[in-house]
């Protein structure tokens, strides 16, 4: 669903933009448990999901703190009341640390789930969720081990959502940054999150990353079919949504074509018509959900995209 600027579904006013959830998400933006004065800042982004860290970005000796801080915050509210609600990315099963985050976390009342560090087996999401009974699990894949297991892990009861851990991969496998390198990396977490009938898989981040070269590595991210991306600055979030929402191409076109096939009887006429139904659907199913309509007066046709045609 790659955008730009010039391709973009325009947004309803952002104080009426519904809240995506995390089935949706499309940016996770993560921050680290130390600096506390951070989290109202990461709430009040554009972020999807905001993921309090406690893991890869904080120095053992400051793991206890931090986490106590992300504690006391998710136990907090803002002026007008509303609870504080985030992700909270645990370190790796096995460390000296997980247990102590898990049972930490127990109860906790803003905690929307967890995002597992050092993901490279099915147990180490079935455990995870024997601590934590009814807590989301994203399941991070950051090892040459952990993608040979993940159609295992992706199976596995309690996985949630897979997410792709780029930069530890890429130092346990000694792989470089140019996407073709990563080609079949990707593709693997998709095609296990399809299988297993989860929500598209989370890309990791662009580290620094801004402008066009942002937009280009989420065109990177939204070609393997991976429906979400780590961020790792504020600044981010909104390039990323931007990147993985239809475009203004898609959006008209899936409208005229639903109106088209309602106004011919709402038949299927041809082999094509099935999955153009289905992507016409999802693409407005997912407008809805981003809060995105086509700008009034908007009247432009464009073809069906070439994967829904009959052959």
């Amino acid at each position: 669903m790659t955008s730009t600027l010039a391709d973009t579904a325009m947004t309803i006013d952002p104080t009426e933009i519904p809240a995506v959830g995390p089935e949706l998400a499309r940016s996770w933006l993560l921050v680290n448990g130390s600096h506390v004065s951070r989290f109202d800042q990461a709430a009040q982004s554009a972020a999807d999901a905001v993921v309090l860290d406690v893991e890869d970005s904080v120095a053992p000796a400051d793991k206890a703190q931090a986490r106590e801080n992300v504690i006391t915050w998710l136990n907090e509210r803002d002026e007008d009341g509303t609870p504080h609600r985030a992700w909270v990315r645990v370190n790796g099963f096995g460390t000296a640390w997980w247990e102590d985050d898990l049972l930490a976390l127990r109860d906790v009342p803003g905690l929307d789930g967890v995002m597992l560090a050092m993901t490279e087996s099915p147990e180490h999401v079935t455990r995870t969720a024997e601590m934590l009974r009814g807590t989301r699990i994203v399941a991070l894949v950051e090892t040459a081990r952990g993608v040979q297991n993940l159609q295992d892990i992706a199976t596995a009861r309690s996985t949630y959502r897979l997410a792709f851990g780029i930069g530890d991969y890429r130092r346990d496998t000694g792989f470089g940054e140019n996407p073709m390198a990563l080609a079949y990396t990707r593709s693997q977490f998709t095609i296990a999150s399809r299988a297993a009938n989860l929500p598209g898989p989370i890309d990791g981040p662009a580290v620094g990353a801004l402008g066009a070269k942002l937009a280009e590595a989420t065109g990177v991210t939204d070609e393997f079919g991976m429906t979400g991306k780590l961020c790792l600055m504020p600044e981010q979030t909104a390039t990323v949504n931007e990147g993985l929402s239809p475009s203004l191409s898609e959006l008209s076109w899936a409208t005229e074509f639903l109106q088209e096939f309602e106004e011919d009887g709402g038949q299927i006429r041809n082999g094509s018509d099935l999955p153009r139904l289905a992507r016409a659907r999802k693409v407005l199913g997912l407008a809805t959900a981003f809060g995105m309509r086509l700008p009034e007066g908007y009247d432009m046709h464009f073809e069906a995209p070439t994967d829904t045609y009959h052959c």
